[in-house]
């Protein structure tokens, strides 16, 4: 009989499920779990979820690895091992546990065996249609994110839905043939696109409440997200950006405050931890920036606090009072950590070369993020966005040095607007990318007099393109307050100048700054190769890739800066190989 191992794996989610009724008291989380003991009710049906989502966790420093390092913002340590800088240098070798597919495979596996066994719940009415459709909706979802990462990284890769006594059956290719990645898309489209359920959990049920403090709706994939990244990745934009507006309007509901006018919307509010603009106390003054609050402070921001929620689409908690423990602090801490990568020196020119808007005392020559997202610590750059709730921002001294708290960060408004604005540009809409790009949709569409009636909006465009940001002030006369009012664009709520774009070329410039901007605001976040892949596919073009990956060992004084760029010329080598 089959027996699951993957229960003790649930972190602090595996007391979700110890909080959502008392009859849930009953279950005892072990090692492994004889099958007739498990899937009898909605209880064993959530600690399944919970389970995977433990296992889940364990693949964190693997995400960040392979979607930042092999990009061109972060680099290795002289602490990382020879696995760690044959994966920033593109030059992997078998046996490189970093690019070993199985990982991936044995967690969904795992997910194809709680999918079959939620359908025989279903036909046996151990689940209602509802808890199934939720339950099983989730996990699917989570299985195709699983599947895109690893054709994003392998590129061929077999399409296993079946769940398998032993998951070295995938190396059986007469049994799992690869699929090419475009052949992978279209599977993985029409399964989650079939998803019974894509809503977040109901607010209250057994899976979204609060545990210790955490509340427990963003721990899950967003199913619209993920159908969005599949069609932008098969070029079905008009598509993509249906799915990315409904999660832009997550909070267009119910009663209008600000939460109404700025969840997801890069909206503007007069709380500055919940804006989280790139500040100073005195204008043009460079050595007043707001550290404290604002910007930084969405990546120190607790679970369920007003700025975190207004920002962040999915991220999972590391408590140390829970497994697995904190790799990322392991990843990228000196102090606590083992400090395995760094920030590249490419990510400090792309930061170095933006200007901030003039203000009172003049501008300021570089990108504030640069100081906001990374910090120098016993004299070496380090990446701070994980770490902020294990070194204090001041001090750079852990709070506890026992206690390695923090996040895995997955997905945020900003990834949000700019996948947005990169199907819309591909959709012809380049005004309204670059309003989103930029300063707003009331930069984009601007209205030469008090009456906004004919602008601030896109409302002639058909959905998903039909904003309204009119707001006509306190004295316009008609007043308008429209549901994207508030919106401020990503580049001027860090202070950036706009970007000036030649009629020539809109489309390829607008892309290629959407992916820039992407870079300086969500730098080590774990989507710059996917970033860098899609568009170069996109364009038929090696060297976009190329010439970064070029920069970045350049930069970083790496002698074999050309041959690389060279081997990245064949799209052949964008990928790693699948060696079990």
């Amino acid at each position: 009989m089959k027996r699951l191992n993957f229960w003790s794996l649930a972190l602090l989610m595996s007391a979700v499920v110890l909080s959502g009724c008392k009859k849930v008291f009953d279950i005892k989380p072990q090692d492994q779990l004889d099958q007739s003991q498990a899937y009898q009710n909605v209880y064993d049906a959530d600690a399944a979820v919970v389970g995977i989502y433990g296992k889940f966790m364990s693949l964190a420093d693997r995400y960040v690895i392979l979607n930042e390092l092999r990009g061109d913002l972060l680099n290795t340590t002289s602490n990382a091992d020879e696995a760690l800088r044959q994966v920033s240098s593109h030059t992997v070798t078998a046996g490189n546990p970093y690019a070993s597919p199985r990982p991936f495979y044995e967690l969904i596996i795992n997910c194809n065996d709680v999918l079959e066994n939620f359908q025989m719940m279903l036909r046996e009415k151990r689940l209602t249609e509802d808890e199934f459709n939720q339950r099983y909706s989730d996990i699917g979802a989570l299985r195709s994110f699983l599947f895109l990462q690893a054709g994003i990284h392998f590129g061929e890769v077999p399409y296993v839905t079946n769940s398998l006594k032993d998951v070295d059956a995938v190396k059986n290719s007469a049994n799992f043939p690869k699929l090419s990645f475009t052949v992978l898309l279209d599977s993985l489209i029409r399964f989650t696109e079939g998803l019974p359920y894509k809503e977040l959990y109901p607010s209250g049920t057994n899976l979204n409440l609060s545990v210790d403090g955490y509340p427990t709706q963003k721990f899950y994939i967003n199913k619209k997200v993920i159908m969005g990244d599949l069609n932008l990745w098969k070029g079905n934009y008009v598509k993509a950006a249906e799915w990315y507006r409904q999660v832009m309007e997550t909070g267009t509901q119910g009663t209008v405050n600000g939460n109404y006018y700025s969840q997801y919307k890069i909206g503007w509010d007069s709380n500055g931890d919940i804006d989280h603009y790139i500040t100073y106390s005195r204008a043009g003054d460079a050595s007043t920036l707001v550290t404290n609050s604002q910007w930084r402070i969405m990546f120190e921001q607790a679970f369920g606090t007003a700025g975190f929620d207004r920002e962040w689409v999915w991220a999972l908690p590391f408590d140390s009072k829970f497994k697995p423990a904190n790799s990322l602090i392991k990843l990228f801490s000196p102090v606590g950590g083992d400090y395995l990568v760094k920030p590249s020196n490419e990510i400090f020119s792309m930061w170095d070369e933006e200007t901030q808007r003039v203000a009172q005392g003049g501008s300021i020559p570089y990108d504030a993020r640069k100081l906001l997202s990374t910090a120098t610590i016993g004299g070496q750059p380090v990446a701070m966005k994980y770490l902020y709730n294990y070194l204090n921002y001041a001090s750079l001294s852990p709070v506890n040095l026992l206690t390695k708290n923090g996040k895995w960060f997955l997905f945020r408004q900003t990834h949000l607007h700019m996948r947005f604005a990169e199907a819309a540009n591909r959709s012809g809409k380049h005004l309204l990318s670059w309003g989103f790009l930029n300063n707003g949709l009331a930069g984009a569409y601007p209205a030469p007099t008090s009456d906004v009636s004919l602008y601030h909006n896109s409302l002639w465009e058909p959905y998903p393109f039909n904003f309204d940001a009119r707001n006509s002030g306190n004295s316009g006369v008609p007043y308008f307050r429209a549901d994207w009012y508030r919106n401020i664009g990503v580049r001027a709520r860090a202070n950036l100048n706009n970007i000036t774009v030649p009629a020539s070329d809109s489309l390829l410039t607008i892309e290629s700054a959407l992916i820039k901007e992407t870079a300086l605001e969500n730098a080590f976040e774990g989507t710059r190769w996917p970033d860098l892949l899609r568009v170069a596919l996109r364009r038929n073009d090696p060297a976009f890739i190329a010439d970064k990956i070029y920069n970045k060992m350049l930069k970083d004084g790496d002698g074999n800066a050309a041959a690389v760029r060279a081997k990245l010329m064949n799209p052949a080598n964008w990928y790693l190989p699948f060696n079990w």
